[in-house]
């Protein structure tokens, strides 16, 4: 589960209802209600599926 950052939205969204994507400043999702950027890390388990976690701190400019 998903919950876009914004603080007027905060929409609650399932990996299947976003697109996640890398718009040239690492992974994220736009929220489909408000179009805000979330940004999202990528894990690999241990059986090769691909997760998807939010990040719900921005790292300082420029360190991703």
């Amino acid at each position: 589960m998903f919950t876009c950052r914004n603080q007027s939205c905060g929409a609650a969204w399932e990996l299947s209802d976003v697109v996640i994507k890398n718009e040239g400043q690492g992974l994220l999702f736009r929220c489909p209600m408000c179009g805000a950027r979330n940004y999202v890390t990528r894990h690999q388990t241990k059986e090769g599926e691909t997760t998807y976690e939010q990040v719900t701190e921005i790292p300082p400019y420029g360190k991703r």
